[in-house]
């Protein structure tokens, strides 16, 4: 059988890879074999491409012939490294090269990258390195373009390196890979942004359908709220930069806190943080005291770890000249419910109900009854011990007072004295 055919084989495969749409990991790793199978002798490669992704910048998968195909994530900076600087892909995007090729044996081996040189080192003959674009335009490795494509570098130990139809071998097969790798890294990048924005529970409603008007559904869950004190202040006083600053190190206080502890931060509203965390149902479809006490349990070490996180960034910014912040937080457990709000051409996923609404007034109450963090019966009684109830007081909006409690590990506030525009 030709080395056609069985090229033609193997870009059948890649085309029902596209439609399966598997791991991206597992389809180089198949590739990789299936071309050591029909004789293109590639000891190690690496793919390559952006993402979109708030953390990450690129992503890449390394396979070596006997080893185990890792996967790696780069970081966002600011600045390009050196180790992008004078790397082969730099230069194929700066040059709008998209094949290259370095003999690492012979008389006069062209090692003029550390990567070759490295490679030459780890004693292999021939590298080749291949970018396919996904889209027209020049290449730019920003997230999310996907118009620099795919990088994969191809590297062989055999002696005399590869052949010319080895190579031709490469740029036919990739061109198929590519289409593959398109319909795997599109629908990742969906789901970072959509995870980003909107939060993994919402993310995943949304994905499935769930984008008209009104559609959602009722749950019950631990409602978790958090408000920065004297934002009004603060906006005001500070130039725009500044204010912006603030807020973030408040978010990143606050919101990584119930993230870390199991919550799902469901929205930044303004200068206040609103989190869920979800609690099950039992067989008879009441709430399953377990997971009720699970959610009170993550609720608390949210708090707390606010708490802490608080303390520590006021440390850092009383030795940078600058004041300290201060915050409330509030829990409820109730029903709420989850879903669309908005018009039809502009929704917002969020959750509304009487649960939500008493949150965000018990947190005011932080402010005058000498507690950061209070909360209701509901969330209390699970963990007596860790609350010391603090009276009955009456909610704006409601008709009845409502037993509140302070959780016992903070310390004591004054009652505070803050500007009515807080």
């Amino acid at each position: 059988m030709s080395q056609g055919t069985l090229l033609e084989r193997i870009g059948d495969w890649l085309i029902d890879q596209a439609l399966a749409s598997p791991p991206i990991v597992d389809t180089f790793q198949h590739l990789c074999v299936r071309l050591q199978a029909i004789g293109v002798p590639v000891a190690r490669a690496r793919l390559t491409w952006p993402t979109l992704h708030p953390l990450f910048r690129a992503e890449t998968v390394l396979w070596r012939h006997g080893e185990e195909t890792q996967f790696q994530q780069f970081n966002h900076q600011e600045d390009r490294s050196d180790a992008w600087t004078n790397s082969p892909i730099a230069w194929m995007v700066e040059h709008e090269v998209t094949v290259m090729r370095r003999r690492l044996t012979g008389r006069d081996p062209l090692l003029d990258f550390p990567l070759v040189e490295d490679l030459h080192a780890e004693g292999y003959t021939d590298f080749v390195a291949i970018r396919t674009a996904l889209a027209e335009g020049p290449p730019v490795l920003e997230s999310g373009q996907s118009n620099f494509g795919i990088y994969v570098t191809w590297t062989t130990e055999r002696p005399a390196g590869f052949t010319d139809e080895d190579i031709d071998a490469l740029q036919r097969v990739q061109r198929a890979f590519a289409v593959a790798c398109k319909t795997a890294i599109q629908p990742q990048m969906t789901a970072n942004i959509t995870n980003t924005y909107l939060g993994p529970t919402v993310a995943r409603e949304v994905l499935a359908g769930q984008i008209q008007l009104g559609s959602g559904s009722l749950t019950h869950a631990l409602v978790w709220f958090s408000d920065l004190r004297n934002a009004l202040h603060y906006s005001e006083m500070l130039d725009e930069g500044s204010y912006l600053e603030l807020i973030n190190q408040y978010f990143g206080v606050v919101a990584t806190a119930a993230i870390d502890a199991g919550g799902e931060v469901l929205a930044f509203i303004g200068d206040a943080v609103l989190a869920i965390f979800p609690i099950k149902a039992s067989a008879s479809g009441a709430p399953d005291p377990a997971s009720i006490l699970e959610a009170t349990e993550a609720g608390m070490l949210a708090a707390r770890e606010a708490l802490a996180g608080g303390a520590a960034l006021n440390a850092r910014r009383v030795a940078d000249g600058l004041g300290p912040i201060r915050f409330g937080i509030a829990m409820n457990i109730g029903d709420v419910r989850f879903g669309n709000i908005g018009t039809p051409r502009r929704l917002s996923f969020s959750v509304i109900g009487a649960t939500v609404n008493e949150v965000a007034r018990i947190e005011k109450l932080t402010k005058t009854l000498g507690s950061q963090v209070l909360a209701t019966a509901a969330v209390a009684e699970g963990h007596p011990e860790a609350w010391a109830p603090v009276g009955s007081h009456l909610l704006v909006g409601l008709q009845e007072e409502m037993p509140l409690f302070a959780l016992r590990t903070q310390e004591a506030e004054a009652p505070a004295v803050e500007p009515a525009a807080a």
